[in-house]
């Protein structure tokens, strides 16, 4: 079960459109089967994190219509 984090930290340089494309980018690079974990949850799918992020305010704009990850808000331990 990989980690918020990680998710967080794959984000860092790059935006998306729409949370669906990030639910792709995520599945993309773990797989569709990975589940995912934070410090207060467990056994997530990629689009129930990326709500869970979201609801956490763990994004930001960036250009008109993107997003990407506020990398103040990524917490290290």
């Amino acid at each position: 079960m990989a980690h918020g984090h990680d998710v967080l930290h794959m984000m860092e340089g790059n935006s998306y459109a729409t949370k669906e494309a990030l639910v792709e980018a995520i599945e993309e690079r773990f797989g569709t089967e990975e589940r995912f974990h934070t410090c207060s949850v467990d056994g997530m799918t990629a689009a129930e994190l990326v709500d869970f992020l979201e609801g956490k305010g763990k994004f930001m704009p960036a250009g008109a219509e993107d997003f990407t990850v506020d990398s103040s808000k990524i917490c290290n331990h």
